[in-house]
C-alpha cells in the first residue's frame, strides 16, 4: 500500500518529526501515521499504552482498517513518535500540520469521548470471551480436538485485549506495561501449549469428537456473533470500535473453521481436519502474542 502525504513528500519512520510547544489553550497538532502492522485491537492497545505516559497528554484516533493512527498533542512529537517506533509496527508519518484553539479542544474531546463510550461494550466482551475460553478449553481436551482447544485460546487472546484495556484506567505506565507484559506471556505459554499437543497427536494420534467439535463450535459462534451485535451498537461511533467490529467478524471465520473441521472429520474418519485447523489457529495466537510482548516502556 502507497501512503502519500498531504505536503507532496513522505517522511521514513526514521526521520524526527518535532513540533514547538504551545501554550496550553492555544491549540496543538495533528500527526497522521500509517501503521502497517496494526491490524487488529492488540495493537491499537499496544499504541495507547506507549504514548499514555507522555506529558502533556495525547488524544489518539484509530482507523485500523485502514492502517492509520491520528494522534493529537500540545508539545514536541519527537518522543511520541519514538514510544510508537519501539513497538516495531512499521509507523511512518504521513503529514503534520497545526490545529488552533477550539478545533484543537474538540479534536480531543471527540477521541477521549469515543473511549469512554467502549467502556460499558468492553466489560461485556471480556465477560464473553473469558468464559467461552473455560468452556472451549475444557471441551476441547475432552473432544480431543486441538481446534477446540486452539480456538479458546484466541477468545483468551481477546479476553486479555478487553481486560487489559479495562485495567488500564487509573494505573501508572508501569504496571500498564507489566500487564501488557503478563497477558502476552501467558498468551504465548497457551499458543506453544496448543501447537506442542498438535504435535503430539499428530504422532501419536487422536480420536477427535466430530459431534462435540460442532456443537461447541456452533456455541463459540453464537458467542462471538453476540459481541459483533453489542460491538454493533458503537461501531460507526469510533474507529476503534469499527475495527473491533471487524475482527471479532474474523473470529467468527474461526468458528466456522472449528465447524467445517469437525464436519471432516464426521465425513472421513480422519483426524488431521482437526490437527489443521487447531496449528492455523495456535500461530495465529502465538503470532498476537509475540506483537504484544514487542511493547517497551
Amino acid at each position: 500500500m502507497t501512503n502519500s502525504c498531504n505536503g507532496g513528500c513522505e517522511k521514513s519512520a526514521n526521520e524526527e518529526v518535532s513540533s514547538p510547544s504551545l501554550p496550553r489553550g492555544m491549540g496543538g497538532f495533528a500527526s497522521v501515521l500509517t501503521v502497517p502492522q496494526m491490524d487488529c485491537p492488540s495493537e491499537e492497545r499496544m499504541i495507547r499504552l506507549a504514548v499514555e505516559a507522555i506529558d502533556p497528554a495525547v488524544a489518539l484516533e484509530f482507523d485500523t482498517p485502514n492502517r492509520k493512527l491520528t494522534v493529537f498533542y500540545g508539545g514536541n512529537f519527537a518522543p511520541i513518535q519514538a514510544a510508537i517506533e519501539n513497538l516495531g509496527l512499521g509507523a511512518t508519518v504521513d503529514d503534520t500540520r497545526p490545529i488552533d484553539g477550539e478545533d484543537f479542544s474538540a479534536a480531543v474531546t471527540s477521541a477521549q469521548a469515543t473511549n469512554s463510550k467502549e467502556a460499558g461494550v468492553l466489560k461485556w466482551l471480556l465477560a464473553i470471551n473469558a468464559l467461552m475460553f473455560g468452556v472451549e478449553i475444557s471441551i476441547g481436551w475432552v473432544a480431543q480436538s486441538t481446534g477446540l482447544i486452539a480456538d479458546s485460546l484466541d477468545m483468551f487472546a481477546d479476553a486479555a485485549v478487553y481486560g487489559l484495556a479495562l485495567y488500564a484506567v487509573g494505573h501508572s505506565a508501569q504496571m500498564k506495561l507489566r500487564a501488557a507484559h503478563f497477558a502476552g506471556w501467558l498468551q504465548m505459554l497457551l499458543a506453544l501449549g496448543a501447537l506442542s499437543e498438535v504435535i503430539r497427536r499428530f504422532l501419536f494420534g487422536s480420536e477427535p469428537e466430530s459431534m462435540l467439535m460442532m456443537s461447541f463450535g456452533c456455541v463459540a459462534l453464537a458467542a462471538n456473533t453476540l459481541c459483533l451485535v453489542l460491538i454493533a451498537k458503537q461501531k460507526d461511533s469510533g474507529a476503534h470500535m469499527k475495527a473491533s467490529w471487524i475482527f471479532s467478524a474474523n473470529d467468527v471465520i474461526a468458528n466456522l473453521g472449528v465447524i467445517g473441521a469437525g464436519l471432516l472429520v464426521a465425513l472421513t474418519g480422519s483426524r488431521y481436519p482437526d490437527l489443521v485447523i487447531g496449528f492455523l489457529i495456535g500461530l495465529i495466537v502465538l503470532n498476537g502474542a509475540r506483537r504484544i510482548l514487542q511493547l517497551k516502556s
